[in-house]
């Protein structure tokens, strides 16, 4: 993970949510939801599905505007300057390994040289350095996912959303990704991540907050959400009950 840079304090942290609420039509989706999402280790976001573990991803990257609420990012109300996002099922473009690299990076203020020279390294660091050449959608689930978040780092992220990063994955392939996010996190980048899968969330949580019907049921550290659960829905959904 050398390639990566050791960050300086997060301008666009923290993210706040001040009684949120999203709703699509006649459908809420978020409900006056209020949390903070600080600088440092990975956040989890916990919950069952049609929580709203997604949407509230989407609208803390800036993608999805409250219907009601405010949410700030560093204080200020424009959208982070420094995030990418991981989508469950990323799209990957009909070219090479290398070239999906490349279309993140033409953004970027460098020449030919440094682009080609980050595409290789940044292949290299999610462990696909042997497969620029292979076309993206013929890659393995778990390689796909491995470019998707090697096309987020081309963006040099502060923060990086992952929305289910190992859903579907065989153990190896999620294994892999989980010492990726622990490897991009130690490197000063702030994750912040959805997953159904406790397991996972006890191994990468420094924080979990745990939506249920659209509200935080209960938000603490991983430690204390983990031991000593505050509240019904958390118990049940530790326990592995269903939560309704």
């Amino acid at each position: 993970m050398g390639w990566l840079k050791m960050r300086a304090p997060v301008t666009d942290l923290p993210i706040e949510f001040e009684t949120v609420t999203i709703a699509m039509g006649a459908v809420t989706i978020l409900d006056r939801v209020t949390m903070r999402l600080n600088v440092g280790s990975p956040t989890v976001i916990v919950g069952p599905n049609g929580s709203g573990k997604t949407t509230l991803l989407r609208a803390a990257m800036g993608l999805v505007r409250p219907t009601l609420g405010q949410i700030t990012w560093g204080g200020r109300e424009n959208f982070p300057s420094r995030c990418a996002i991981v989508f469950q099922r990323p799209t990957m473009l009909r070219r090479s390994a290398a070239a999906n690299v490349q279309y993140w990076l033409r953004s970027a203020n460098s020449s030919s040289r440094e682009k080609s020279s980050g595409v290789r390294r940044l292949l290299e660091l999610v462990g696909l350095g042997g497969l620029q050449d292979r076309p993206a959608r013929r890659l393995s689930g778990g390689e796909q996912q491995r470019l998707a978040l090697a096309r987020a780092l081309a963006r040099d992220p502060a923060v990086l959303f992952l929305d289910e990063p190992t859903a579907s994955l065989d153990p190896a392939g999620a294994k892999a990704i989980e010492e990726l996010i622990a490897a991009i996190s130690r490197q000063g980048i702030k994750v912040i991540m959805t997953t159904h899968d406790i397991g996972e969330a006890r191994r990468l949580a420094e924080d979990v907050i745990m939506l249920h019907q659209g509200r935080v049921a209960e938000a603490a550290a991983a430690s204390s959400f983990f031991n000593a659960p505050r509240t019904v829905e958390a118990r049940k959904f530790i326990a592995g009950e269903l939560v309704l």
